[in-house]
């Protein structure tokens, strides 16, 4: 009886370690699933932030992007402008072409006008006079059109150092070319010559 208990007691403990065994992997696949469950949450924030960060950078870099875009296109503008006013005031100083051929035109309206009955005193005035104010008002209308635009450029905000250097040029030379321009309009610099001189 001893030996069948004995036995019996060892066929159980067979029997139960083999249950043991068998329940081992079965726990330990559990355990692993358990763990992967465990480890899915804590992973799953960890990843959540990573995309919220991409997302933050992401969002950072469009409003880098759109800022660095806006500017440039207002500032390529406000540039033009700047280049356009130095030249016009330079040209206000120089002369135009425009003015030219208004100068030769009121030249040949004096000459028509005076051709046959014309006193030396109506012919400086018609043919000199006229072709001298003219070239001064179109010069006078390009100096005023380069102060304008110079103003314009200085009045308006976030221009760069080099483009507000540019329009205070532009805003002189229009400046000079317009006093210069008035100045000869009225004769205030130099008189029309009479006929006795």
């Amino acid at each position: 009886m001893d030996t069948k208990t004995t036995t019996e007691k060892t066929g159980e403990n067979a029997d139960a370690a083999g249950t043991a065994e068998a329940a081992a992997p079965v726990e330990e696949k559990a355990a692993v699933a358990l763990g992967k469950q465990d480890a899915e949450p804590a992973t799953a924030p960890a990843a959540a932030d990573e995309l919220a960060a991409t997302d933050e950078l992401a969002d950072e870099d469009d409003e880098l992007f759109a800022e660095a875009s806006a500017p440039s296109s207002a500032g390529i503008g406000g540039a033009a402008a700047a280049v356009v006013s130095a030249a016009l005031g330079a040209v206000a100083l120089t002369g135009t072409w425009t003015g030219k051929v208004v100068s030769e035109r009121e030249t040949l309206l004096g000459q028509i006008k005076t051709s046959g009955s014309g006193t030396p005193a109506q012919q400086i005035s018609e043919i000199y006079g006229d072709a001298w104010h003219s070239t001064a008002l179109v010069n006078g209308v390009f100096a005023l059109i380069a102060l304008l635009v110079a103003v314009l450029v200085l009045v308006l905000p976030g221009r760069p150092a080099w483009v507000r250097s540019v329009a205070v040029a532009g805003a002189v030379l229009g400046g000079l070319g317009l006093l210069l321009s008035v100045g000869t309009y009225f004769d205030l610099f130099l008189s029309l010559p009479t006929a006795g001189s």
